[in-house]
């Protein structure tokens, strides 16, 4: 299941693609009626345009618009550099479990996130998932704002978490050089902390599950 939900999140590739039946057949197996009756748009969608035409909307979705972005800990800390340190950790855990990321993906990127859930046991995979469910759910909500066809995909994982998301406070988009201008370096010569983590982050990337 996991596995699945990362494949239809990831760039549109025709190697893929070319199994968009399967991929279908294998959800529908495992989802509820009225869940895989919610995903036939994404899949119409997938089945009447080319390649091109899918990474298109891919791309103006995900990459053209912050509020849809995949990975994770934008959302979080955005230009904070906090976020360097919570990448390496989760990146460890990953490596814990036996787990080596093939691409260049960032480790937060959501669909490697799933891919990963995919690996370890059912127990730790759900425990896993309810800790990132905040900001997936908050994703998910920016989709469905949005009219996005990806926003019953983004539902579907949602729906795997044992708990429900909870209302997110995203890190605000500022721009360094006004920061720096503003504040002035760190006394360790450093950019200046653009915000301090929230009640969830620390819940969420202080865990013992990403310790």
């Amino acid at each position: 299941m996991y596995k699945i939900l990362s494949i239809l999140l990831s760039y549109p590739r025709q190697e893929w693609l070319d199994h968009t039946d399967e991929l279908h057949s294998i959800l529908a197996d495992q989802l509820s009626a009225n869940q895989i009756s919610v995903l036939q748009p994404f899949f119409e969608h997938l089945r009447t345009h080319d390649e091109i035409d899918l990474q298109e909307v891919y791309v103006a979705t995900f990459d053209r618009s912050r509020k849809h972005a995949l990975h994770m800990f934008e959302h979080l800390h955005g230009e904070d550099r906090i976020r360097g340190q919570v990448m390496v950790d989760l990146l460890a855990e990953y490596q814990k479990h036996g787990f080596e990321p093939a691409d260049n993906e960032l480790p937060d990127y959501l669909p490697l996130f799933l891919e990963f859930l995919s690996h370890v046991a059912e127990d730790e995979a759900k425990n896993l998932l309810a800790d990132a469910v905040h900001v997936i759910g908050y994703i998910a909500d920016n989709l469905h704002q949005s009219k996005s066809v990806y926003a019953p995909v983004m539902d579907a994982v949602v729906a795997l978490s044992p708990v429900k998301p909870q209302p997110l406070q995203a890190a605000p988009v500022r721009n360094m050089d006004e920061a720096l201008e503003k504040f002035g370096p760190t006394v360790e010569g450093l950019e200046p902390l653009l915000n301090q983590p929230s009640v969830q982050e620390v819940q969420f990337f202080r865990n013992k599950k990403f310790s």
